[in-house]
């Protein structure tokens, strides 16, 4: 998998005037719950000093999406890094509840989408959090029904499934539906064509059932549908230059990052390592994912779903900063986002400076980065 660097059109979950969208998914989530230490860790007391916290308590999804934190969790790549510090883990499995534990201060750091991230960020005034850091992009397919529908124009009148009113998914295919000239109700999800808003946990049912008759979902739904007999009409990532764009950031509370810097530079440490280490073993990383998601839920992913996913997904540390404005303004044009004052959202530096150490090329914040 090519290491990446660019452009994005993501979409957000809705700003705080529209309550119903706070509870909106993140763009590779599931469900609502978190669970803490469910991950495999290495031993805090194998090497190194203490930094300047006793632990560091990382956030994630179990999904592919979130590889970088599946994997360098599962390799011990991270508690490496932070020598004594030990790693907490907590898995989450909606945006929502991951950037409530980080308010909370459950979690100090987190791996999540760029509708979360930026929710968070502004329904905290710009004070809640710091996008860090990249991790993954790509991983969103149009899929649908291939007795109903073989091409693009015969979206028209079907019933079609994002993840959740207002998540990243969602935004993309309202402003894609957009483009396409066709009108649909972001609310209701009513028009040309239908938006059924279904769990990612339910879609490959509902799908097989013949209430729905495709989605446009992140992996691994997306190859679970193939798996049940869709087909692939879109793979967003072609609708983007360079055919890449942002589906996971790691963000820290900024009052984490204040009070132990060195130890959000350990993470990021570990995470660049451990990018770099996926990227050069492609293979052997998507089998200790797997590894990690089977511990995590009780069962590996097939095959099948797990090779054709693997695949779509780009690992990166850049976050793609440029492509924010991008993803503000279709959640702004499909009546779901208020216009966001997004200054401020990053916080490159730490990364940069182990970017530079590490002998890989440093990042950028698009103007999008704290004074």
């Amino acid at each position: 998998m090519p290491a990446i660097r660019t452009t994005v059109r993501r979409s957000l979950v809705a700003a705080a005037a529209l309550p119903l969208l706070a509870v909106a998914l993140t763009a590779c989530g599931y469900g609502s719950d978190s669970k803490d230490d469910a991950a495999p860790k290495a031993d805090a007391s194998a090497g190194g000093a203490k930094l300047s916290a006793d632990t560091v308590k990382i956030g994630y999804f179990p999904n592919l999406t979130h590889a970088t934190a599946l994997v360098g969790i599962q390799e011990g790549t991270f508690q490496k890094e932070l020598g004594g510090t030990k790693v907490q883990s907590s898995t989450f499995n909606a945006g929502p509840s991951e950037i409530e534990a980080l308010n909370a201060g459950s979690i100090d750091i987190g791996f999540i989408g760029p509708s979360p991230s930026i929710n968070g960020y502004t329904k905290s005034q710009g004070k809640g959090l710091r996008i860090i850091g990249g991790s993954a992009s790509g991983g969103v397919k149009l899929v649908v029904n291939p007795d109903k529908i073989k091409k693009i124009a015969d979206l028209k009148g079907k019933k079609i499934a994002t993840p959740q009113l207002g998540n990243t998914q969602d935004v993309a295919f309202l402003n894609w539906i957009s483009e396409q000239g066709w009108k649909v109700d972001a609310q209701s999800g009513k028009g040309d064509v239908s938006v059924v808003r279904s769990d990612n946990k339910v879609t490959p049912d509902a799908y097989k059932a013949g209430s729905l008759d495709g989605a446009w979902v992140p992996e691994p739904t997306a190859s679970k549908l193939v798996a049940e007999g869709a087909k692939v009409l879109l793979d967003e990532s072609t609708l983007w230059p360079d055919k890449q764009f942002v589906i996971t950031n790691i963000i820290v509370s900024q009052k984490f990052l204040t009070e132990h810097p060195d130890v959000v530079e350990a993470v990021l440490r570990g995470s660049v390592k451990t990018n770099k280490w996926i990227n050069a073993n492609p293979d052997e990383a998507k089998a200790s994912a797997n590894k990690a998601l089977e511990t995590l839920s009780g069962k590996a992913l097939a095959p099948e779903i797990i090779d054709p996913a693997w695949k779509s997904i780009q690992i990166t540390n850049d976050p793609l900063a440029a492509t924010l404005n991008s993803q503000a303004e279709h959640a702004v044009k499909a009546g779901l986002l208020e216009e966001p004052n997004l200054q401020g959202i990053y916080d490159l530096k730490p990364l940069n400076k182990v970017l530079k150490a590490e002998g890989e090329p440093e990042v950028d914040n698009a103007g999008l980065g704290v004074k």
